[in-house]
């Protein structure tokens, strides 16, 4: 048993994260000789994730394994960028291989064994949901999901392995642009039984999924403290994303420079805020912070949405109404807009930590009370009291001190 233990603890341990780390930072290197190879750009090969997403996922999941080797949602973290890396440089190698030199390049065998690893990344995203945050499912009542979804991406698995091997055995190997294959992408004739495996087991996924959220909302609803925060900034991630991804992609659709760069930085921005809140929320850094950013971040998305909505309103009113020239119209608005901007912004962050950042909320109302007293004040020692239990109430301090210095005054004349 120690001898086991000892032998998981070593692989288990800040270097092996730093050689998958490489590893990762290696294949996506690998990327750009063979995007060149295949005459593709690098956002064009078969993998569901740019390469940029799968580095930013590699380098989260290195700093989790790295100080929290216990920890295994840090080496699944890893091992789903090192499956997209390999999947992207597999689907350009697949291209190059068997769409432009007809099988003439050397193993393309094993990049169509490596390019489905897109159905292994499926199952560890489920995986780092059900997990989260300590790799152990939120109770032990859910540990029949876990097997459940463990036993249904086994067979999902199989049926990929099943009919990569079979299309390399019956020398069929037939590839899209995107350099998947096509006995998976598009299952036809010999290949029709895995599109009823991807019909059936596909669905089973995505109930384990929604079983895996339905979990982690049941925890953070009974969860307490340190727990309750981690599920925050969980659940933080998840909501930046869901409000950054859909406009990104309606911007993708969208002709003009200014659309690509909203698109771009939208989606960048949803697609890194899961792992990196993650991160902050396995490593417990800055954990009680979430408050705090939660309050910001709505702070000033209504308040931008205000200022915007002034701003239109007074371009509107002195351009259409009052038959004001635009640049004259534009300059007062623009005045109009800086000059209630910190007003706005005041009024708008008291409401929203009121709700969504009580004990800031709270503290400093204490302290304003606490200043208004103060006024009044002419005793010393009940000065120091009040104090005291101002900064106990605003701060829970373990331990208050006050250190007052008395002067004398010199004698008259």
């Amino acid at each position: 048993m120690t001898a086991v233990t000892g032998r998981r603890l070593r692989l288990a341990s800040p270097a092996a994260a730093l050689i998958a780390g490489c590893l990762v930072l290696a294949l996506a290197v690998l990327d750009v000789p063979l995007a060149h190879l295949a005459h593709q750009s690098l956002n064009a090969s078969g993998g569901s994730t740019p390469i940029w997403f799968s580095v930013a996922l590699g380098a989260v999941g290195f700093v989790v394994a790295s100080r929290r080797p216990r920890n295994p949602l840090g080496w699944i973290l890893l091992g789903l960028a090192t499956v997209n890396v390999l999947s992207q440089d597999a689907s350009f190698y697949t291209v190059a291989d068997y769409r432009l030199r007809h099988g003439g390049l050397p193993l393309g065998w094993v990049a169509v064994l490596a390019q489905p690893g897109w159905a292994v990344s499926i199952v560890l995203s489920g995986l780092v949901v059900l997990l989260f945050p300590d790799g152990r499912p939120p109770s032990p009542r859910w540990r029949w999901v876990l097997w459940l979804y463990l036993a249904v991406a086994t067979l999902y698995l199989v049926g990929v392995l099943i009919a990569s091997v079979g299309a390399i055995a019956g020398h069929d190997i037939r590839v899209d642009a995107s350099g998947n294959l096509m006995a998976l992408s598009h299952p036809k004739g010999s290949s029709a039984w895995w599109g009823v495996v991807e019909a059936v087991f596909l669905p089973l996924l995505v109930v384990c999924w929604a079983g895996s959220v339905a979990g982690q909302v049941a925890s953070y609803r009974r969860s307490s403290g340190e727990r309750r925060q981690q599920l925050k900034w969980l659940l933080t991630g998840t909501a930046i994303a869901g409000v950054s991804i859909p406009p990104a992609v309606w911007l993708s659709g969208r002709h003009g420079d200014l659309a690509g760069l909203g698109a771009g930085v939208l989606g960048a921005f949803g697609q890194l805020a899961i792992p990196v809140c993650m991160g902050v929320a396995i490593l417990k850094y800055r954990l009680f912070d979430i408050d705090r950013l939660v309050s910001r971040t709505i702070g000033y998305a209504i308040v931008t949405g205000l200022l915007l909505g002034t701003y239109a309103g007074i371009v509107l009113l002195t351009t259409h109404v009052l038959k004001v020239h635009v640049p004259v119209a534009v300059a007062g608005s623009t005045l109009a807009v800086a000059a209630l901007f910190n007003p706005v912004r005041r009024w708008v962050q008291r409401a929203v930590d009121r709700r969504y950042n009580r004990t800031r909320y709270d503290a400093d109302q204490t302290v304003a009370a606490f200043a208004t007293r103060l006024k009044d004040a002419v005793d010393l020692d009940g000065v120091r009291d009040d104090l005291a239990g101002v900064v106990n109430q605003a701060l829970e301090p373990a331990h208050v001190s006050v250190w007052i210095t008395r002067r004398e005054l010199p004698p008259p004349g």
